[in-house]
Formats: structure tokens, sequence, C-alpha cells
């Protein structure tokens, strides 16, 4: 079975989903890549720099860079993908099934609308209904998104909040399936032991200290003002709050931040340094407000690392990853929460470590090979399905 996908970048998430695919036996596979070749490296708003992942991405799979017409390529909005030539690439691959990520882009839901009753499309997307807006722009998202999702012959949920929501919009139980939003485990888990060791004594973060992390995007979605209120607040000088990354809130985080001994900064590190980063820590908290934290999977990877974790109630992973037994959830930009939140989990290095032992071993069951073998399987049943 021939399986054409189309994405819009070479994604750390994705990438090695392609990879396992391509290994299936009976399904051979093509990578359609629609934001065109320069997205190899691309200036990233959320972060405020251009950003070229430094792990292999393009390896163990075929792809195809699509030619991109848009006078303002990118994956923002949704003339930011156009390809006219795309549908006669997929006719070209002579593919017996489609596989789109995502819809919100003039050349995908062109492909979607065409191919539709030809040949299978297959759909993965992370949507939810945490930021359900009410009135008459709602009732015109829905007719519209109902009129979308009728493209789709079977879309693939990555979590309880996405089921939710392509059930609202028309799909119904037997056209879903539950294929996990996951990150690469085993090398966020392998141990960084020494690299995490040095970050904390770089810092001046003592064996015995304990250390919160934020790692992300410095921007009004992520809320990380919200955090650091809220450290500052407790007033534990035995604690520590680091912020790993960049973004448009930097100046305003390090203005706040100035003076205090406890709260560090390092820029933006790649995903082969992120590992020990998480290793470093011992609780990591991601207090996004939204709108549009659809998942959140810095989580997954502080999970794989062995790390406790602090979700706010916007983040779509929240509802299926964060447990009483590895962590907390806090209602979002409710600051006396997250302090009650972080009192509770601050109050023991011991016990915040056994809830990391217990993030990882739930985020086991959320992983790369269960993902393909959801694809693979659903695929290779519509193969053997009789007309």
């Amino acid at each position: 079975m021939r399986l054409a996908i189309i994405t819009t970048h070479p994604i750390q998430y994705y990438a090695p989903v392609f990879k396992l695919l391509q290994e299936q036996q009976g399904l051979e596979i093509k990578v359609f890549y629609t934001w065109g070749e320069k997205a190899k490296e691309k200036f990233d708003p959320g972060f405020g720099k251009a950003v070229s992942w430094d792990i292999p991405l393009l390896e163990g799979y075929p792809y195809q860079w699509a030619l991109n017409t848009s006078p303002a390529p990118g994956s923002h909005h949704f003339k930011g993908i156009i390809t006219p030539g795309l549908i006669q690439d997929i006719r070209n691959y002579a593919a017996d099934a489609l596989l789109v990520y995502g819809w919100a882009y003039a050349g995908h839901l062109k492909v979607i609308r065409h191919f539709k009753n030809r040949i299978p499309v297959f759909f993965r997307g992370d949507s939810t209904l945490l930021d359900k807006e009410k009135g008459i722009k709602q009732l015109m998202r829905t007719i519209f998104l109902k009129w979308v999702y009728r493209h789709i012959d079977h879309a693939f949920c990555v979590g309880s909040n996405n089921k939710a929501y392509f059930k609202k919009y028309g799909l119904k139980e037997k056209q879903l399936s539950f294929a996990p939003h996951a990150v690469d485990n085993e090398r966020f888990g392998a141990p960084q032991t020494e690299k995490a060791a040095l970050i904390r004594r770089n810092l001046g973060i003592g064996p015995s200290a304990l250390l919160i992390l934020f790692a992300g995007k410095f921007e009004q979605k992520k809320s990380p003002q919200l955090l650091l209120d809220a450290f500052l607040t407790l007033n534990t000088p035995e604690a520590h709050l680091l912020f790993v990354g960049n973004g448009g809130l930097e100046t305003r985080l390090k203005t706040r931040a100035a003076g205090k001994r406890n709260v560090h900064f390092l820029e933006f590190q790649n995903q082969s340094a992120m590992p020990a980063v998480y290793q470093a820590c011992d609780l990591f908290c991601l207090p996004s407000a939204g709108p549009g934290e659809t998942w959140g999977l810095a989580v997954n990877e502080a999970m794989a690392a062995g790390k406790a974790v602090l979700v706010s109630d916007k983040c779509g992973c929240a509802a299926d990853l964060v447990k009483p037994e590895n962590g907390l959830c806090f209602k979002n930009e409710d600051i006396n929460d997250l302090i009650t939140a972080l009192k509770t989990l601050t109050a023991s290095k011991v016990h915040l470590a056994g809830l990391g032992r217990a993030s990882k071993a739930l985020i086991e069951n959320w992983s790369f090979s269960i993902m393909a073998k959801t694809f693979t399987d659903q695929l290779l049943d519509e193969k053997n399905r009789p007309d």
C-alpha cells in the first residue's frame, strides 16, 4: 500500500514516526513537505529567532519538497501554504491513501477536497474544545468545521480532548483511532547525570536544592510570567526557578526577576541539549493560558526524563498525562491555585522523585512505536476492506 503523507515541514515529533512507517512490511510511504525547502531553517516567531533542529529529521524515509507559491510562506496562516502542483505530485506517486497533518492551509484543504471519494483520506490534528468561543462566531465555526470533516474518512486522535473535538464536529466513533502524541522517550530518558549536574553547578544550584523548570517560548500563550509571579510569592530561597528559551516576554521576565538569585535564565537549547536540561530539574511546569495550547509536548519530554509535572488545565495533555501519582493540574490564570500547587509539590524533593518515577512509567504508553502501529493497522485494515 502506498501512503502519501502531507505535512508542512520536518518536525522532531513526526519524522521518527515516518521512519517507522517506512519500515513496515506491506506499506510504502512518501512525505510531501508543503512549506518548501526553505523550511529546513525557519524563523520561529515564538522564539523570536531562526530555528534549525540539531537532530536528523530527513533520514530513513522518502520525501519531496512541494513547491509553495505563497507570497508569505509559513504555517501560521491559511494562505501560507499554496501548492498548485501537489495534487499532480500525489497522482504521480500513485498513492493508495492519503494522510494529512492539519487542514488549515490552502494547499492542504485543496488536496483533502480533491481526493475525497477517490482514495481514503486520513487525518492527523490535535485541536481541542478548550478555547471554545460562544455566540454567532462559534456557530459559524461549527458549520464550517463540520463541512471540513465531512471530507475525512478517518482521523487519528492524540488524546481525549482531541477526540471530543472530532466528535463535536461530526466524526463518529468508528472513524476515530487513538494514536498518542509522543516524543522520543528513549532519548529523553537516557541518563545524562553529569551534564545535568553541570547545568546546576553553572547556575549555582546545589545538589540538595529544588529546581523548578519552564522550557519553551516566552509568549503570552505559555504564561511564563504567571509562574514567575507565583514562585516569587512563595519566597522560598532553598527553591530555584529556571527559564529556558527565548521570546517576546524575555525582557519583561528578566526585569521582574532582577536581583533574585534563585531565578535563572538560559537561552534556547537545541534538541540534543534538552534531555540534560529536563534531568537537571525536580519539577517541570507548563502554566499555559492559551488559546491554542492544544497539547504541550514539553510535558511528554519532562515525563520521559522522569520528572514530576505541574500543568494548567488549558493544556490539551492535562486530561491524559497529569495524574495524582505524577503531578498536579491547576486552573489556568489562577495564581492562587498555582501557588497552592507549588507549595504542595515543593514540600519534599523525595516526594517529587517518586512522582517523577511515576511519570516515566506512565509515558511509556505514549510512544512513536504505538503511534506508528495505530497508523499501520488502520491503513492496512482499509486496504483489506471489501469494496
